[in-house]
């Protein structure tokens, strides 16, 4: 609304300078091409990072694969790492060495994290592991992914508003800069005796 009203303000304003309306005409073409460029920005990284991660969803489902360990016995209170999926302070897991089966039929053994707050020897709990049966995290969910990808977009919606608002403040700058080398000049070339009693007389 003010490189509009600047532009309405300047047009037949007889003080008007070219720079003038060159700052007002630079300032609404960068609020045009904020408002066209910003959203197409964002809306072809958020589908690029939408489909690569859909990608990664796909992939991560068919080679984890959750299946139930039992408990052999519980490991001592010295927690590892916490689960990042988990609330800081709030990993109600426990470690126990566990046995069991991968998906291709061979057997594994050996410490695990357990959700279960009292384990026992013989419960059961869920894990994620490969083909092979060697443990990983979960795999990435749907809902999780299209949160990043819209992110993603919003970043580089964001991110192009500011390289634009950024070019426009770069080039006024320069503008003023200009502006204030003239008045310099001019200055000068009002001879030292500027304002001095009987000067031009």
């Amino acid at each position: 609304m003010r490189a509009i009203s600047g532009l309405w303000r300047w047009r037949h304003n007889p003080l008007r300078r070219a720079t003038d309306l060159a700052e007002a005409w630079l300032a609404l073409g960068a609020l045009l091409l904020i408002a066209v460029a910003a959203p197409v920005a964002g809306w072809f990284a958020g589908t690029a990072a939408q489909d690569a991660l859909q990608r990664s969803v796909r992939a991560q489902q068919q080679s984890r694969h959750q299946i139930t360990a039992t408990v052999v016995r519980k490991l001592g209170d010295a927690m590892p790492e916490p689960d990042p999926d988990t609330p800081l302070g709030h990993d109600p897991r426990s470690r126990v060495v566990a046995e069991w089966t991968a998906p291709d039929g061979t057997r594994r053994h050996g410490p695990t994290l357990s959700p279960l707050t009292s384990p026992h020897p013989g419960d059961h709990f869920t894990l994620w592991t490969d083909v092979h049966g060697r443990m990983v995290a979960r795999p990435l969910d749907t809902v999780t992914a299209t949160t990043h990808a819209v992110l993603a977009g919003l970043g580089a919606a964001l991110l192009t508003a500011g390289v634009v608002s950024g070019a426009r403040r770069i080039i006024v700058w320069r503008m003023v800069r200009r502006r204030y080398a003239r008045w310099d000049q001019a200055w000068d070339g009002a001879g030292p005796d500027w304002g001095k009693a009987g000067t031009g007389s």
